[in-house]
């Protein structure tokens, strides 16, 4: 259902639905409580209600800036591992024009077939959380072919075939990097404390009363909102391949690899 959502509407949909609806339902909760008890907005429990809401919000606080934090960066460092994957499949396409003809024919077919696979095949994939190694396993095989039968004649065939073979093993090695970011998601535990939090939060500050009910609308939409759009972000940033935020393709159609998208 997650990644559904992700794939089919946008970060500003989202946002509307997490942080709208979240503000929504607690002041609608809110008012139903004051108009059940009236009491309440004569803030007699507001010390004891004030204490516990200051402890389970910086409890709840260091849970949601932990997973954020661990999130984000799970995020840039698979920014990273696809920028070293096409790095290292624009350097074998450089390093093949110090090779003969066949070679670099070879080597220039194996690498566009990989990116396009990559690209067209695999990343659909990934965006659906199924991430697979079929599409783009041929032609990494074809590249590995391509240099095991191939014997570097000169000296600087043989410096340029070593960094050739260093490149495409990297690229293997990234590539399994890429495919398990691409299975990762947050722990069904921090899920809970994440979500859960929320859930226990929210309903405790509609017990602090405050006499006059704009103060308190606004008191209770401002906690709300907060935690609303901190639930969005720990959604929009679980996925790392969908969603608006998700990591662009981009970097195998650049540089080096663009040729292998021209017309």
């Amino acid at each position: 259902m997650s990644l559904w959502l992700l794939n089919h509407f946008s970060t500003f949909a989202l946002a509307a639905v997490a942080v709208g609806g979240t503000v929504l339902l607690a002041v609608a909760g809110s008012l139903l409580l004051r108009r059940r008890y009236p009491s309440l907005a004569r803030g007699e429990h507001n010390d004891m209600v004030g204490v516990t809401l200051g402890m389970f919000g910086a409890i709840y606080g260091i849970i949601l800036a932990f997973v954020i934090v661990t999130l984000w960066t799970q995020l840039e460092a698979t920014q990273t591992i696809v920028a070293s994957e096409a790095t290292d499949a624009a350097l074998i396409t450089r390093d093949a024009a110090a090779f003969p003809e066949p070679v670099r024919a070879g080597l220039d077919a194996a690498i566009s077939g990989y990116v396009h696979a990559v690209v067209e095949d695999q990343w659909p994939l990934m965006r659906a959380g199924r991430p697979s190694y079929g599409a783009t396993e041929v032609h990494l095989q074809s590249a590995f072919r391509v240099l095991q039968a191939y014997d570097p004649k000169s000296q600087t065939e043989r410096v340029f075939y070593e960094q050739a073979v260093d490149h495409l093993n990297d690229v293997a090695s990234q590539r399994r990097a890429r495919l398990t970011m691409a299975r990762q998601e947050l722990p069904p535990l921090l899920q809970a404390l994440a979500f859960g939090g929320a859930i226990v939060l929210v309903p405790l500050t509609f017990l602090y009363g405050l006499r006059k009910l704009r103060v308190q609308i606004m008191f209770i939409a401002s906690v709300s909102g907060l935690i609303g759009f901190s639930l969005l972000l720990v959604f929009v940033l679980d996925r790392p391949f969908s969603g608006d935020l998700s990591v662009s393709p981009d970097p195998y159609r650049e540089g080096a690899l663009a040729q292998y998208w021209t017309p």
